[in-house]
């Protein structure tokens, strides 16, 4: 990524994370027991062929209310929404935002699935 800075303040604000630690090129991020961290794409800890600017990334965040959060998210605070709320036969009660840096963070409700896909889940 090219500014963790601006991507942790992403999450600090509107997903409630904290700092854990900062430098210039890695910052950790934490709630509730669960860690985020965030490399620069051109840090020399990543190998050669990797330092490149990612794309196609989803970030899974799963919540007690998805409409709740989405009118927190979209309406309250005016995240940028890529896939509107919506109910999956799959299971999930969702819908995507538009992160930083191309990041989709996908916010998730299990609710449960429909008939037909029941037969997919373990028990």
């Amino acid at each position: 990524m090219k500014d963790t800075s601006a991507c942790a303040q992403f999450f600090i604000q509107h997903f409630g994370f904290s700092s854990t630690f900062t430098s210039q090129w890695y910052m950790s991020l934490e709630n509730d027991g669960s860690e985020l961290a965030l490399l620069s794409h051109n840090h020399e800890t990543i190998p050669d062929n990797f330092r490149n600017h990612t794309t196609g990334l989803i970030l899974n965040f799963e919540v007690e209310d998805a409409e709740l959060e989405f009118s927190r998210l979209v309406h309250n605070e005016h995240c940028v929404v890529k896939l509107p709320l919506k109910d999956e036969d799959f299971g999930q009660r969702h819908f995507i935002l538009e992160g930083p840096e191309g990041i989709l963070i996908d916010v998730i409700q299990n609710i449960a699935p429909s008939s037909t896909f029941i037969e997919n889940y373990s028990s």
